[in-house]
């Protein structure tokens, strides 16, 4: 398949920024100053270095585009708001991980053209694996092809999943959710980096992931990377393109309805 030339250039330039970006955060790894910028949410000085580095550098290789990030930054410019072109970035996915030094942590970038996330590239940082994905170009993990697992059944499937820990009022429809999914599968872990969950689903390590409360910089990446490693991603209702939806699960595809029906007690969660 050809594939765009804007996309290739694209993912060229975010596999090499987000390699670059990690050798920032590795520098402040053990000497970061935390600070919360809501209950239980964390920004360190490394989360806004990284971002003014990612922001700096897409605005030179690409000058028409339009940029979300994480953190508001008051010297930050979003571009042309016409654009066709729009990048969402995460500087480091999983920022609580790292300021204690608990892999997985992670920097995030997805380039959306007219409205549909076409290049994603996942630096894990702490493994050195960087998961790479052209809208019809396939899934890669360092540079190897990759692809979503076989697992068939709920009793073999290792599901991956985050914690509410910032909005408590639907923590007891979560907990008789993950009830339910540790009764009927092999195991649930979870990392801490909705990015690097959604990767290891993409590249076949987990079978599944589910979780609320996202916001588009943590998932834009890693849902492209799912479906280009043939997986399937949706919201509790089976409804395609959750990335606004605050509610997303990401499966193998084979076991997405099995899946969706366990995680029921949270259908209603930011509907």
């Amino acid at each position: 398949m050809d594939l765009h030339p804007t996309y290739e250039t694209a993912l060229e330039v975010a596999a090499q920024l987000a390699r670059e970006a990690g050798q920032i955060v590795r520098y402040y790894a053990g000497r970061v100053t935390v600070r919360e910028k809501g209950y239980n949410e964390l920004v360190t000085q490394a989360d806004e270095e990284v971002q003014r580095f990612l922001t700096e550098q897409i605005r030179q290789h690409f000058p028409d585009h339009t940029i979300l990030a994480e953190e508001v930054l008051p010297d930050q410019q979003n571009g042309k708001a016409t654009a066709s072109f729009h990048w969402i970035i995460d500087p480091i996915d999983g920022t609580t991980n790292f300021t204690h030094g608990v892999p997985p942590y992670g920097v995030s970038l997805a380039l959306q053209h007219e409205g549909r996330t076409v290049v994603g590239v996942v630096y894990d940082v702490p493994h050195d694996e960087l998961f790479t994905a052209v809208r019809g170009g396939g899934l890669y993990v360092n540079g190897v092809r990759a692809r979503v697992s076989q697992t068939a059944t709920l009793r073999e499937a290792l599901i991956t999943t985050g914690f509410p820990y910032r909005e408590m009022a639907h923590l007891d429809a979560y907990l008789e959710a993950l009830g339910r999914i540790i009764r009927a599968t092999r195991g649930v872990r979870r990392p801490g980096a909705a990015s690097v969950d959604l990767a290891w689903v993409a590249c076949g390590r987990f079978d599944g992931f589910f979780e609320t409360g996202l916001s588009p910089w943590d998932v834009a990446a890693g849902i492209l990377l799912v479906e280009e490693g043939g997986g399937r991603v949706t919201d509790f209702h089976q409804r395609p393109d959750p990335l606004f939806a605050r509610q997303i699960l990401a499966t193998n595809g084979r076991l997405h309805e099995a899946l969706c029906e366990l995680v029921a007690p949270l259908h209603h969660v930011y509907t």
